[in-house]
């Protein structure tokens, strides 16, 4: 079973899952920066926070108090890191482009935006290439740990790659097409989440049964 024969059987599996969950480019940002070492549900309950106080804006982070930020972001954890990071790539964009709907609009290629990107003080890959994929809609190939876990079970990588030869071999055998990119990654965490778990895994229920080679 190739790439595509996967992405089309999870997609069966599991339908389009239209990530990610946001109202502005900017959104995404935050919400990649608090996703970092948690959950989901972790970053919502910050974003809720920071909804209610009106502070989806790149000038309003950029201006606020830190401490006040540390706590409205707190239940996503690591807050004290979080609010550096946030306060450093909203730096970056109001600096470089004022907001980050510019930002998208920019005719930079991927590779130029993602070394700005991953020059930011405590933005690594993966938050970068969310941000790249999700907020500025650039075609690039999102690696996480799920991608890892379950590619790794199923014989096609080498859990101990390279986050960037991980993320080529993908780029390489699917369809260079921004909506499937986004859906895949997308169907990955669902997958990782619900059925490829890191402990106790739902192998007989893995959509991926067939293919995987953690059972041979």
């Amino acid at each position: 079973m190739d790439l595509m024969d996967i992405y089309n059987k999870l997609l069966s599996q599991f339908g389009a899952q239209y990530w990610w969950p946001a109202e502005t480019p900017y959104e995404v940002v935050i919400g990649a920066v608090l996703t970092q070492n948690t959950s989901w549900k972790n970053v919502e309950k910050a974003l809720e926070n920071l909804k209610k106080e009106n502070l989806i804006d790149e000038k309003k982070i950029l201006s606020m108090d830190i401490e006040k930020l540390k706590e409205l972001i707190k239940p996503a954890g690591f807050y004290n890191i979080k609010a550096e990071r946030l306060k450093n790539i909203t730096k970056y964009i109001v600096d470089n482009y004022g907001t980050t709907n510019n930002l998208a609009k920019t005719e930079k290629d991927i590779n130029s935006l993602r070394n700005e990107l991953l020059a930011i003080k405590g933005i690594g890959k993966e938050t970068s290439d969310s941000i790249l994929l999700y907020a500025l809609n650039k075609p690039i190939f999102v690696v996480d740990a799920y991608t890892r876990r379950i590619f790794s079970r199923c014989g096609i990588i080498d859990k101990s790659m390279d986050y960037d030869e991980i993320r080529l071999i993908f780029e390489n055998n699917i369809l260079l097409n921004l909506n499937v990119y986004k859906e895949y990654h997308a169907l990955i965490v669902e997958l990782g989440k619900n059925y490829c778990k890191k402990k106790n895994p739902l192998c007989n229920e893995c959509p991926l049964y067939c293919c995987c080679k953690k059972l041979v």
